[in-house]
């Protein structure tokens, strides 16, 4: 083992947004091994599997909602559901600049079939309304999804790419962008772009994969029912509860509620 693979994993994804001087075009890429490992953990420590094409699809979106939440201002908190029709599925991330985290799990229960693939995004920001946009899907690719949510949602055009070694990098047209230049990338111009183009780095953020949930956290979503104990478990010593957001399940005993 040679030293640099002795190296450790770090905790969080440095995601850094680089301006493109004279393309007029913002960069923002992340290499993602920390993210994925933690949510490898996650999956371990709460005995979620996914099948393996499902699992990539989240991953994607793990790491193209994260680019999105560096494009954008500070303190909001993004979720994004992509209900698909074939295979039958709901993939649902969320992230917080503020916190710094994603997150995300997938449903295959119990989803409504919809009549056409869809996007829901929800931008929220404290003290004020969420705004909610539908997006149409052609496609069961996250890394198209973003580019046609850039251009149906954010009013300009993006690109997005998946590099080696778990890179990921968005490029977002600003006005007077570079059209041609814009629309020659590639793969390898991408991963190449601060080795070749005249660049500054704006700023860097760092995420990890955490939800912050808790099982004290998920009781009052419970607390309907603590006058109907009996109904909720049926004899049984315990139940498992679910967390929405990312799938972890929690032991609950009627001493937790009451």
């Amino acid at each position: 083992m040679n030293e640099e693979s002795m190296q450790p994993v770090e905790d969080f994804t440095k995601v850094e947004s680089i301006f493109v001087r004279h393309r007029n075009c913002l960069l923002v890429r992340g290499q993602f091994t920390p993210i994925y490992t933690g949510y490898y953990i996650h999956l371990l420590e709460h005995k979620l599997r996914y099948a393996n094409e499902m699992d990539a699809t989240l991953k994607d979106m793990l790491a193209v909602l994260t680019l999105h939440l560096t494009a954008r201002p500070w303190a909001e908190t993004i979720a994004w559901t992509a209900n698909l029709r074939a295979p039958r599925v709901n993939y649902f991330v969320t992230g917080s600049s503020t916190f710094e985290n994603i997150t995300g799990r997938l449903f295959t229960k119990d989803v409504r079939e919809p009549d056409r693939n869809l996007l829901y995004s929800q931008t929220s920001v404290s003290g004020q309304e969420p705004s909610v946009t539908t997006i149409d899907l052609a496609s069961n690719d996250p890394i198209e999804w973003i580019e046609h949510y850039y251009q149906q949602s954010e009013q300009r055009p993006a690109r997005c790419f998946r590099l080696d070694d778990e890179n990921y990098a968005l490029i977002a047209a600003q006005p007077d962008y570079d059209e041609e230049w814009f629309d020659s990338l590639d793969a390898n111009m991408a991963a190449q772009i601060t080795e070749d183009e005249q660049t500054k780095v704006l700023e860097t953020r760092q995420y990890q994969f955490d939800c912050g949930c808790s099982k004290e956290r998920i009781l009052p979503a419970l607390s309907s029912w603590q006058n109907k104990l009996d109904e909720l478990f049926h004899g049984e010593d315990s139940i498992k509860v679910n967390c929405p957001r990312c799938g972890a399940s929690y032991e609950v005993t009627p001493s937790d509620l009451g």
